[in-house]
């Protein structure tokens, strides 16, 4: 089966790479929807282009969608740039986001083709810790929630560092997964790549929240 997955390059599209992969299905594409705008409901803005030297790394093609990050048409900007693949799924890393598996789902069915979620509702904890035991390198490249400060920027995860994030996350009552955008994540190697990213980027940080800005 030919698949495509919708990654914007961090943990949970890395996951649902891997987890094609693991399926022995061909992976065709990542797909990566370029926010032009300053905001999103769909889709992750930060460090998205780098989804191209992901895809040399997983052997695959990328295939980029430009978008303005409407709400209303975000989702169409994505499916006219998928009407130009031959694939039979496209798989994609939403965890809890039904806003964001709905829209993927009744896309997909428009388009003839599956739709496929494999980390739908997985526990944060044990999806944090199956990360980092499998190695892949998580690096934190945004945050925007109390307790979470400049020295995460940068910062990949480690079993000791994800012990202190679990225990920030009850402290200041955050998701340890992001999954409410507290932190943004991009991965820089793992089981689903052949090699690493080899980065260079600067930190910006206005006192409450901060951002990579990759070179």
């Amino acid at each position: 089966m030919k698949v495509a997955v919708l990654s914007s390059g961090g943990k949970d599209s890395s996951a649902a790479i891997w987890w094609a992969q693991c399926k022995g299905w061909d992976l065709t594409h990542l797909v990566t929807v370029l926010v032009e705008g300053d905001d999103s409901w769909m889709f992750q803005i930060p460090g998205v282009s780098l989804v191209e030297r992901q895809a040399e790394l997983c052997n695959c093609q990328w295939l980029s969608v430009s978008s303005q990050g409407v709400p209303d048409e975000e989702i169409t900007d994505l499916e006219n740039g998928l009407k130009e693949l031959d694939i039979d799924a496209i798989v994609s890393g939403a965890l809890r986001s039904d806003y964001q598996k709905t829209r993927i789902e009744r896309m997909a069915e428009r388009l003839g083709i599956k739709s496929f979620t494999p980390l739908w509702h997985q526990s944060s904890e044990s999806h944090m810790s199956g990360l980092v035991e499998n190695g892949f390198q998580v690096m934190i490249s945004g945050v925007s929630s109390e307790g979470l400060g400049k020295e995460w920027l940068g910062h990949t995860l480690t079993t000791d560092s994800l012990e202190e994030l679990s225990l920030l996350a009850a402290k200041y009552r955050f998701n340890v997964d992001g999954e409410g955008g507290e932190y943004e994540t991009l991965v820089t190697a793992g089981p689903h790549m052949n090699g690493s990213l080899d980065l260079q980027y600067e930190i910006h940080w206005d006192g409450v929240r901060g951002h990579l800005e990759f070179q």
